[in-house]
């Protein structure tokens, strides 16, 4: 079995599938950000808007988040800081150029309810 997207040691349906069936299963904010990684990855667009904070989810629209999904190819998440609220990585993937870029982001999360939601991310240099 192959090990699942988000660069964990488990197999995809051992690890952020989880999360993907059900958002209750997230526990912590690094696990939710591995499954949102993980679903740019599989082109998972409902979960990555359903995922999103409530506060923040009306900014979003699915066709941008789909475009976004599509126009890259995902080769790796790198977590560089995780604390109870906040995690700092890279995403590493070609644009729709064949450039390898990297997406460093500071992304915030916040429990609701008993669920991990994205807040917002500042993006790092």
């Amino acid at each position: 079995m192959s090990r699942c997207n988000c660069g964990s040691s488990l197999p995809y349906a051992d690890c952020c599938s989880k999360v993907h069936s059900n958002l209750a299963a997230a526990e912590t904010a690094e696990q939710l950000m591995r499954a949102r990684y993980t679903a740019f990855t599989l082109q998972l667009i409902d979960f990555l808007y359903d995922s999103f904070h409530p506060s923040s989810r009306r900014y979003q629209s699915k066709q941008d988040i789909r475009q976004w999904a599509q126009a890259n190819k995902w080769m790796q998440l790198e977590i560089i800081q995780a604390s109870t609220h906040s995690v700092e990585f890279k995403a590493h993937y070609l644009d729709a150029q064949f450039q390898t870029a990297v997406h460093h982001e500071k992304s915030n999360f916040k429990k609701v309810q008993g669920l991990w939601y994205y807040v917002d991310g500042q993006l790092c240099s």
